[in-house]
């Protein structure tokens, strides 16, 4: 690559789809916030325009009749662009001609489907006008939230065409240039409507494969000897290492939002599942310092490793760092995981037990309340809020991350009055999962419901308790108030627009890419609130 090639490539650098971009604007130079080179982020940029050329030639034939390579692929694809999912640029690039290969084949000569489904150049998105800049945007991100979804759910066989359709039509709209806000404003919502089908389809998956999660109480400290820590979301791969670690003299450690594993029955009964490592994604750099074992990381949330641990960091699935051992599938599924088994002992672990807290001093914490849990004793929450036990039910969730003003969900939560309950998940409850908050109604005033993707099983407890109640959710005493980072959160927010949730509360500050005009029509829609105090929150949310 010329001096020239390589300014053009930091010149042409644009990312804003995570929290966290350069003064909330958008990363440019030679690097993102997140780590990311801003040559794998031109390869993202690549491989996104391929995917919408790939989806247009196939934008007219029914999804039944697409290839499931093709399907497969898009969701690969799109979910290899997610922040902090993958670094290498070569990986990027060979999915991008993998795209290409396989347009090519869909279009057989016709010349009118070979102009109409060219690359799109990203740069036509990104330079557009700012409120079609902004809904193509909420179209693309929420794409890559539902791509993870569908990813995890497809590597235990599970599909759904209706949100391969979804996916089809949302990217293949990218390109149209023509489209303002009547045309795309509704696909945005059929993007949350497509997530909300997505987290249905991998909780099914996921109880079908790994049992109904059940409260579970997990350990912090770490036990001497040698161990795995394992990161990132997917259930498939971690029951494969365990697989392969049991009878070793190997443990496991979960790690972020791996931890509702634990409440799986037909992950809990590996003996060598022990605790969980460490708290929310972000902090990884620090808790993983000189760690005595090797990482694995299966999903997102992988930082660039710091010269401390680099060496005993590994990935899989389509999390991809340059210089790391990555595990692949072969033909047949299988993945050997003898390399970073044999590195955990050679590392040995610790000599003594290894005490840990959370991040507010606690020892231990609990998860799996799953809507299976909670509905199961829903006579009990039912029973305390017509007593009034219960007066207001939070869901305070979401992503963790790194920018100052984040602490104001752990203050949030302690500030919450002892007569209400508080759901959570994903690994934003790491701000306060640790605290102990007592019971109200008989029942933990905290419950873990678990994954992001278990936003799902709380729309499944609050649609259950408005059918109970004759109203509607917006009628229940229940508030949202999230937090997001990425783009998985930017698909969980579709869905509750897609459903008409309204008086979400979200922070810890506002996406970069949603302009002013198109904030205003969701606010005025939908009653989206802009996190401020917790205290003055509170006296909004509560009428006080």
């Amino acid at each position: 690559m010329t001096d020239d090639e390589k300014k053009t490539i930091v010149e042409n650098m644009f990312c804003f789809q995570c929290e966290q971009t350069a003064k909330g604007e958008g990363c440019t130079g030679r690097a993102g916030v997140c780590g990311k080179s801003a040559g794998e982020a031109v390869e993202q940029d690549k491989l996104t325009g391929a995917l919408v050329g790939l989806a247009r030639a196939y934008g007219k034939t029914d999804v039944k009749d697409v290839p499931a390579e093709v399907k497969e692929l898009l969701i690969t694809g799109l979910f290899t662009t997610l922040t902090n999912v993958n670094f290498d640029e070569v990986s990027t690039d060979e999915l991008t001609e993998r795209a290409h290969q396989l347009r090519t084949v869909a279009l057989r000569d016709d010349a009118e489907l070979i102009k109409d489904s060219e690359d799109l150049d990203m740069q036509a998105v990104w330079g557009a006008d700012e409120d079609v800049r902004s809904l193509k945007s909420l179209i693309l991100f929420g794409l890559r939230g539902v791509a993870a979804y569908a990813y995890h759910a497809m590597v235990v066989g599970t599909t759904d065409d209706s949100v391969n359709a979804t996916i089809i039509k949302g990217l293949s709209a990218l390109a149209e240039p023509a489209w303002g806000i009547d045309e795309l404003l509704p696909l945005v919502l059929e993007v949350g409507g497509a997530n909300f089908t997505c987290m249905g389809m991998l909780d099914a998956a996921n109880t079908g494969h790994f049992g109904i999660p059940a409260p579970t109480t997990v350990e912090l400290g770490v036990e001497p000897g040698p161990f795995i820590v394992v990161s990132g979301h997917d259930l498939h791969d971690l029951k494969k290492l365990l697989s392969a670690c049991e009878g070793t003299g190997v443990n496991v450690y979960t790690h972020g939002e791996m931890l509702p594993a634990h409440a799986y029955p037909e992950l809990k009964k590996f003996s060598c599942l022990k605790g969980n490592f460490g708290t929310a994604w972000q902090n990884q750099r620090k808790e993983f310092a000189d760690i005595p074992a090797p990482v694995l990381f299966t999903t997102n949330c992988l930082m660039p490793p710091a010269a401390s641990y680099a060496d005993r960091v590994y990935t899989t699935g389509p999390v991809q760092f340059p210089g790391c051992p990555h595990i692949a599938a072969d033909e047949n599924g299988h993945k050997n995981f003898d390399e970073i088994i044999a590195k955990a002992k050679e590392l040995g672990g610790y000599r003594e037990f290894q005490p840990q807290t959370g991040i507010n001093g606690g020892t231990k914490v609990t998860t799996g309340f799953g809507h299976d849990a909670v509905l199961g004793v829903a006579d009990a929450v039912v029973d305390a809020i017509k007593s009034g036990a219960v007066k207001h039910i939070f869901l305070v969730g979401g992503c963790d991350g790194a920018k100052p003003g984040r602490n104001y969900y752990t203050e949030f939560v302690k500030q919450t009055p002892a007569d209400s309950l508080i759901l959570t998940l994903a690994c934003g409850k790491y701000r306060f999962n640790d605290l102990d908050l007592g019971t109200v109604g008989g029942l933990p005033r905290l419950l873990d419901m678990g994954q992001c993707n278990d936003t799902y099983s709380a729309l499944v407890v609050a649609t259950t308790l408005a059918k109970v109640f004759e109203c509607g959710v917006n009628d229940l005493p229940l508030t949202l108030v999230l937090s997001w980072y990425e783009q998985k959160a930017v698909s969980i927010l579709l869905t509750l627009l897609n459903l008409g949730v309204k008086g979400v509360y979200l922070g810890p500050t506002l996406p970069a890419f949603v302009s002013p005009n198109v904030l205003q029509v969701l606010v005025d829609a939908y009653d989206i609130h802009p996190t401020t105090t917790p205290e003055a929150d509170l006296k909004a949310i509560l009428g006080e």
